[in-house]
């Protein structure tokens, strides 16, 4: 329970006098001061790295950021409260909590990944194992962190007493400026530069010393000669265990990513979007394109889904095609298969993903090296804002070839201005197709986008391809990927105005689409349910 005025403890009564220190009192709090920033800095990269690895690994950012954020923020009070027995013997208690929170704190980003690569497909009880592990890491690192600030506002009394509005003033201050700096380097530096494994090690590593050289150092008179080698000793082993773990990231992490995607990993990079792996591509083997930890391109099946997705929207006019996303290509390479393409918009986010694929010799392959073509002009820019800035009626089609509408961070993208704009920018008779997710595994999703057409002012025809089971148990779906099932893809041929298009099989190869029944139905009755709902469905009011 919160005390209005804690007692204080027998035989340990309040610091009379200023501690001895080595320094000027004005140097000193300097030093507590900067070791506060210090520490904020590397509490939030350590709530930053939860936060990414959860959606790397687990999916929908929303729920696994609120998830990390509540956990920690209710730990920090708990732990705040708990520092209160330790206030009395500050020094050695912020030792020691330090020393703790870098082991935690460094060590979590590697834990997490290697229970989710090795033990994340077990199923049964251990389904949300790698869940309830990312619950205690929020926890423990809250509890530490939220311990460190009644600790060092003991400490920086210690130095020479001023009013508490003072004394908190400055210590929130420092901290608050060192979240921005931790808050800042996360994404612009450790992870770019040292990847999400090395930056939460270096992080720990900082932290470590950091504290240790301000107890050691500045307060060491409060600490008996035992409690100085404590400290001492636990801070070089657990500095010891990171340095060893930063030296093994490499192997580490190369073991996980083939315990996750397979031993044909070829290319794995962090962009300025998203983590990028290459798995196949070479000796005969299908490549697999992973973003983010999702199959975004299965060499098995990528025909399929790609000429699902562009050749029904060719039926029509087609002498200037958007491409929304398909910054690996593929789409790309179905349009050119048409002799009346004259230009080829690609608007990608991901410029790293448009390098590979222009680079990398089974990507750019698997492609047929369709960003080369004098035709396709390629573009690193938000889809989005590509569309506002987009002459009405410039193109005849567009295709959204974008992220799964189940992933948060794409909601955008199947919003009903997003769609608005799209239409805007088709000229009289042009269609939009959307890829809308699976529709045997969430059916209320691809509905949904269905009705955002219709809100939109275009009249969609539903239809479903069947792809083949990669194998591959990656990504946030890892149990449902080894259950066997091959994904299905549902797609939205759109038109503008009350007309619902047809749909006509009209791929210039002597080819059909791979589901038998969609490609009967599309010959006989030029319109595809999609198969496996009752043709209802197309009239439910919530179409």
């Amino acid at each position: 329970m919160i005390e209005p005025h804690a007692p204080v403890s027998p035989g340990a009564p309040p610091w009379a006098e200023p501690a001895w220190l080595p320094v000027r009192p004005g140097t000193g709090r300097f030093l507590v001061l900067a070791c506060v920033f210090v520490c904020a800095a590397c509490g939030l990269v350590y709530e930053l790295e939860l936060v990414a690895f959860a959606s790397y690994l687990m999916g929908d950012s929303v729920t696994q950021a609120s998830v990390v954020l509540s956990v920690m923020v209710f730990a920090m009070g708990i732990g705040s409260l708990a520092a209160k027995r330790l206030r009395w013997r500050a020094a050695f208690g912020f030792g020691a909590i330090e020393t703790a929170l870098a082991l935690v704190g460094g060590c979590s980003a590697m834990a997490l990944y290697a229970v989710f690569a090795w033990t994340g497909g077990w199923g049964g009880m251990w389904a949300d194992g790698p869940r309830c592990l990312l619950v205690a890491f929020s926890l423990a690192i809250g509890l530490l962190v939220g311990a460190e600030v009644p600790l060092l506002m003991e400490l920086i009394q210690r130095i020479r007493r001023q009013d508490a509005g003072g004394a908190v003033a400055d210590l929130f201050a420092a901290d608050y400026v060192g979240a921005l700096v931790g808050g800042l380097a996360f994404p612009f530096v450790l992870l770019p530069f040292l990847g999400q494994l090395t930056g939460a090690l270096l992080t720990g590593s900082v932290n470590v010393v950091a504290g240790s050289a301000l107890v050691l150092g500045l307060f060491r008179r409060d600490l008996s000669r035992r409690a100085r080698w404590t400290l001492l000793a636990v801070g070089l082993v657990v500095l010891g265990v990171l340095a060893t773990a930063a030296a093994l990231a490499g192997d580490f992490e190369r073991a996980a990513r083939q315990a996750v995607y397979g031993g044909d990993v070829r290319v794995a990079l962090q962009t300025d979007v998203q983590e990028v792996v290459l798995a196949g591509g070479t000796g005969g083997r299908p490549l697999d394109l992973f973003l983010d930890g999702r199959l975004r391109v299965g060499g098995r099946d990528e025909r399929q889904y790609h000429e699902a997705l562009v050749h029904p929207a060719m039926s029509g006019p087609h002498a200037r095609v958007l491409i929304l996303g398909g910054g690996d290509g593929l789409a790309a390479r179905e349009v050119l298969r048409y002799g009346g393409v004259r230009r080829v918009d690609v608007v990608e986010l991901d410029a790293g993903l448009i390098r590979l694929a222009r680079t990398d010799p089974g990507l750019a392959a698997l492609n047929g090296h369709a960003l080369a073509d004098p035709r396709v002009h390629v573009t690193a820019a938000d889809a989005l804002g590509r569309l506002r800035l987009t002459p009405a009626g410039r193109y005849d089609v567009v295709i959204a070839d974008l992220p799964d509408p189940g992933i948060t961070a794409s909601t955008k993208l199947y919003s009903q201005e997003f769609y608005g704009l799209a239409r805007r920018v088709l000229a009289p008779g042009g269609r939009l197709v959307v890829h809308a997710g699976p529709v045997t595994s969430r059916p209320r999703v691809y509905w949904t986008v269905a009705a955002t057409l219709r809100a939109a002012g275009f009249s969609p025809a539903p239809y479903r391809v069947l792809g083949q089971d990669s194998g591959f148990p990656a990504g946030p779906d890892r149990s449902a990927a080894r259950a066997g099932t091959p994904p299905d893809w549902g797609f939205l041929l759109a038109a503008p105005g009350p007309a619902e298009p047809r749909l006509r099989l009209t791929d210039p190869r002597p080819r059909t689409l791979t589901d038998a029944g969609l490609a009967a139905d599309a010959r006989a009755a030029g319109r595809t349910r999609v198969p496996g709902l009752p043709a209802s469905t197309l009239a439910h009011p919530r179409y």
